[in-house]
């Protein structure tokens, strides 16, 4: 068996079950499942209706890099989306569909670490628990970076040392953050590109909360337009992952892309041809439906600004808790240790949070996600409202 398995650590989800093993929450409430960033708004018609209407291609192996037509479609997104007229995509080179973010993230590490140098994949501490793991599995060594400080929750990537970023060869971005909802500043992204020129490292963003913000005058900047910002119109070091899932509420489509340095693509294009995971045709052409539609996507932000709207205004002096940049998480602080305030929670108000410890890990004796809990705003707008009220309910008998 892999040696490297053994490192894996237990997923926030498996130590959330066994926290809450043997309870018996209150019958008569239902359950209110805020853990698991899962969309819940009703998928658009049309792209379940071109999935349907393209079952013929069942029938078709499918192509590891994909039509023509979706690469294409994904590319003009991008140059629409993070104003890249200028340095432009190109369809051919610079674009991969991938079944949704969280296999392509995985894979990439597996791709690019070369083991047999010291190597180091830096990564946002709280985290997507699959930075860690497909760094070890790589055979690389994970190095946390803590918020700079419970007020600001970007990376502290200036404490960062020169020794750290020369034996980093990986670093994972999450922007807008999860579970934190913050976003990485245009400079601090052209401050990371000029760190991965000197110390010859590549930059993975994850941006698949890129699309759901609340200013539709303000979205979230990403690392090519940081990148097209510096004239660098090959996108040099930088790959940027999306994903359909959050934006147009089809996680179970699985669909979603890469983007960025052509050479970088290719390379992991030839791991994924062996690795066996070209996207379905049908698949394919309800994605380029949904890529080409922007209409579904802003009454998506419009519900979710709602809902946080309507949470915020119950639980706004009950938990310490702001409203984040981006993204659909609450991250507010909780007056007792985080799992015991998610434990009681669901044995007294039958909701289901994630203790915010269970997201990160202890570096420097600090936890950044102790005495925090996040809270996924993907029910229904009622569901959420009565979440919010229990909770309160629930804060005063602390």
């Amino acid at each position: 068996m892999n040696p490297f398995l053994k490192k894996l650590q237990p997923y926030p989800f498996q130590r959330l079950n066994e926290l809450k093993a043997g309870i018996s929450p209150p019958a008569q409430l239902s359950h209110l499942a805020m853990s698991i960033g899962e969309p819940k708004h009703a998928a658009p018609e049309f792209i379940a209706s071109a999935l349907e209407d393209n079952l013929q291609h069942l029938s078709t192996y499918p192509t590891t890099r994909g039509t023509d037509t979706l690469r294409e479609t994904i590319a003009a997104w991008l140059v629409n989306r993070f104003r890249l007229q200028a340095a432009g995509v190109d369809p051919a080179t610079q674009v991969l569909p991938v079944n949704g973010t969280r296999e392509a993230l995985f894979a990439f590490a597996q791709a690019v670490i070369d083991s047999a140098d010291p190597a180091r994949v830096v990564m946002p501490n709280p985290f997507y628990q699959i930075y860690e793991g497909a760094c070890l599995l790589a055979g690389a060594e994970p190095w946390y970076v803590n918020p700079v400080s419970e007020q600001d929750q970007l990376p502290d990537f200036g404490s960062i040392s020169d020794a750290v970023w020369s034996s980093c060869q990986l670093l994972y971005l999450c922007s807008p953050g999860n579970p934190t909802g913050a976003v990485v500043p245009q400079s601090t992204l052209e401050s990371l590109i000029e760190l991965a020129d000197r110390h010859d490292f590549v930059i993975a963003a994850d941006e698949c909360y890129s699309e759901i913000y609340f200013d539709e005058d303000q979205p979230p900047v990403g690392l090519l337009s940081a990148a097209a910002n510096m004239g660098r119109d090959g996108y040099e070091r930088c790959v940027v992952f999306h994903s359909l899932s959050k934006r147009s509420n089809v996680p179970g489509l699985r669909s979603g892309f890469v983007a960025g340095d052509a050479s970088i693509i290719e390379t992991f294009f030839q791991y994924r041809t062996y690795h066996g995971c070209a996207m379905p045709v049908h698949t394919q052409i309800a994605s380029q439906a949904a890529w080409a539609d922007e209409t579904h996507v802003i009454e998506n932000r419009r519900l979710y600004t709602e809902k946080f709207e309507a949470v915020l205004n119950i639980l706004g002096d009950c938990l310490p808790v702001d409203q984040p940049a981006a993204a659909f998480y609450l991250w507010p602080q909780t007056p007792v240790d985080d799992t015991v305030f998610a434990q009681r929670l669901f044995a007294q108000q039958n909701i289901t949070v994630l203790p915010g410890s269970f997201l990160s890990r202890t570096v420097q004796g600090r936890n950044p996600g102790a005495n925090r809990i996040r809270m996924a705003l993907v029910p229904t707008l009622d569901e959420c409202i009565d979440a919010a009220q229990r909770i309160r309910s629930f804060c005063d008998t602390l």
